[in-house]
């Protein structure tokens, strides 16, 4: 199997453009394994232990480093000659048949001095490198929002601190979604204005809420990343607290959301003080955490999808209730050997949200991210009894692109999953938005097909249960992905909270004794 790699020397490209390059080329015929990323030292690690490139292979961290393995040389040169395409015509210049091209800004500052009138930086290179931009752009008054992860955690909170006591806001590190003034930024939905601000230390988790008011009719103000880490007690919840006052301060918000999964004790009690403390209503979920008692000011949320429907109805919307008729699934052509449930996501609060709703139906539920390391699975590729997989997790994603991007990973779970004899239900997510995959809806009908032949050789049937996260808006669009969906034969719901707890009960009802 061939291997082939080209180098672009001192040549920066954005990490969320280079995982969309990467997915195309594993897309390519005959392409087995593509990777696209600057070369620095982590990255040319996982290329090595991937088998895309050799330890002999000359690159510096500011050098593009793309590499194949395809069946043969001629696959892997046209793969090769894709991505010099796309890097080629990249960007808002591309080629231009000779004409000059503006000169590129090399640094924050030039980009500042072009555009003086912007105040806001998203930081997306190596982790090891991202601080160090960061705070440039917070010396230069820019308030910041850090996609980049693997940053440490002491850079993140001598960044966080510098910019409170400059009055700006830093997002991140691990900052995948915001919505600021309008403007979308990373894996953000297509949301039109409105009421609610969200304040979450979690992309998916802030993409579920806003999604589903905005399918409520209800729109947003502003939708603020903190990053993971935030409500870590070392870090203390700073970017939290201070979207939570700045958008207690703004006068197109009406009500606030606050999600996350369980904080540090000490800082969810600052939280949740500083939200009693705020002049308007506040919803908090913090999933998985202890809740405090209910007042006029503050309310909790035990789910994203129940967050959302305190939310709009704090600015005076409606949320549908839940059908507690929908169609009856048929489990006839289960055989005795099917009895557990396999969770595929590609969001990480989504896996986390599932388990907990699920360990409530159905008992202990496993995990390469579990709720209690008690159920941590040893081998994450082999799944046992009831099991949810973070396919998005560092674990999964290292030399790849992310799942919301590129459905290959999730494809070789499905199809895993299927040829084992116990599983009866296969749960996933589907999530839709600026930077997603373009199709995932498609893609997932097709590895589902797969996966019944599968099934269907050895004389059993899969049930599949699953929800589209997003909006009409988005580029996807939420009507066309659940039709795909439901054409495909699968059980869909409208949130994660719902698919979780349909999956959970069709497992109770194959393990109940015939009547």
């Amino acid at each position: 199997m061939p291997n082939r790699f080209l180098i672009r020397k001192n040549h920066y490209f954005d990490s969320v453009a280079l995982m969309r390059i990467a997915a195309e080329l594993e897309g390519l015929p005959g392409v087995r394994r593509a990777t696209a990323v600057m070369a620095t030292e982590a990255n040319l690690e996982l290329a090595v232990a991937a088998n895309l490139v050799d330890k002999s292979v000359q690159a510096q961290p500011n050098d593009l480093l793309i590499a194949v393995a395809a069946d043969d040389d001629d696959s892997a040169e046209a793969a090769l000659a894709v991505a010099e395409d796309r890097l080629d015509n990249a960007g808002t210049g591309g080629r231009d048949g000779g004409a000059a091209r503006e000169m590129e800004p090399r640094s924050i500052a030039m980009a500042l001095a072009g555009n003086p009138q912007h105040n806001l930086v998203l930081v997306s290179c190596p982790g090891e490198y991202a601080a160090a931009e960061a705070r440039k752009a917070l010396n230069l008054g820019l308030n910041v929002m850090m996609f980049s992860d693997n940053v440490a955690i002491e850079d993140e909170i001598n960044l966080k601190r510098i910019a409170s006591r400059k009055g700006l806001m830093m997002m991140g590190p691990d900052c995948g979604t915001a919505i600021i003034n309008g403007i979308p930024l990373g894996f953000a939905n297509g949301l039109g204005p409105g009421p609610v601000g969200v304040v979450a230390a979690s992309g998916t988790g802030m993409q579920q809420v806003t999604s589903l008011l905005s399918q409520w009719g209800v729109g947003i103000s502003q939708a603020i990343g903190t990053g993971g880490r935030d409500l870590n007690s070392r870090v203390g919840g700073i970017t939290m607290i201070q979207g939570l006052e700045a958008l207690a301060k703004d006068p197109e918000t009406e009500a606030i959301v606050l999600i996350s999964k369980p904080p540090s004790a000490d800082v969810a009690r600052k939280v949740v003080a500083a939200a009693r403390a705020a002049n308007k209503p506040v919803v908090v979920n913090f999933l998985g955490a202890e809740r405090a008692p209910n007042d006029n000011q503050v309310q909790f949320a035990e789910t994203l999808e129940q967050a959302a429907a305190i939310a709009c109805s704090m600015v005076g919307g409606t949320a549908p209730v839940e059908n507690a008729a929908d169609p009856a699934v048929d489990i006839s052509g289960l055989n005795g050997t099917q009895k557990y449930l396999r969770g595929v996501y590609s969001g990480g609060t989504f896996c986390y949200e599932a388990q907990l709703i699920m360990r409530d139906q159905l008992g202990p539920v496993w995990s390469s991210t579990p709720v209690d390391n008690d159920h941590r699975l040893t081998d994450s590729w082999t799944s046992r009894e009831n099991t949810v997989i973070d396919l998005g997790d560092d674990e999964f994603t290292q030399g790849r692109p992310h799942p919301m991007i590129d459905h290959r990973t999730r494809h070789e779970r499905i199809l895993r999953e299927a040829a084992d004899p116990e599983t009866a239900v296969i749960l996933f997510d589907v999530v839709l938005g600026h930077g997603a995959h373009g199709d995932p809806a498609g893609e997932i009908a097709a590895s589902i097909d797969e996966a019944r032949a599968i099934a269907g050789a050895d004389g059993r049937k899969l049930i599949f249960v699953g929800f589209v996260c997003g909006t009409d808006l988005d580029p996807q669009n939420l009507a066309r992905q659940v039709e795909t969906l439901r054409s495909a034969g699968v059980v869909v719901e409208a949130s994660n909270a719902a698919a979780s707890r349909r999956a959970a009960s069709l497992i109770q009802a194959i393990a109940a004794p015939s009547p």
